[in-house]
């Protein structure tokens, strides 16, 4: 799979080699759903990130803004199809 992008550097990668694919941020092993899940159980970005310190909050905050930019859009979609 190729690495998500934004505008400029790519903040997620995957490769079968890294945790058997799943996506990763780049340049670390931490996976991108452990963001989810911490902020899902109620946890701060600035705790994810503490324990994270191999990911920058740019990367975390591109991360977020890409899902909400597809939840947005799909949404929207859905809706055109009603």
């Amino acid at each position: 799979m190729a690495p998500l992008t934004h505008t400029g550097e790519s903040v997620v990668y995957s490769n079968p080699d890294i945790l058997g694919g799943e996506p990763v941020f780049v340049r670390t092993r931490v996976p991108v759903a452990s963001l989810f899940e911490w902020l899902a159980d109620g946890e701060t970005l600035t705790d994810w990130l503490d324990s994270f310190p191999g990911v920058t909050r740019e990367q975390a905050l591109r991360v977020l803004e890409d899902a909400k930019a597809f939840t947005v859009a799909n949404a929207r979609t859905s809706r055109l199809a009603c």
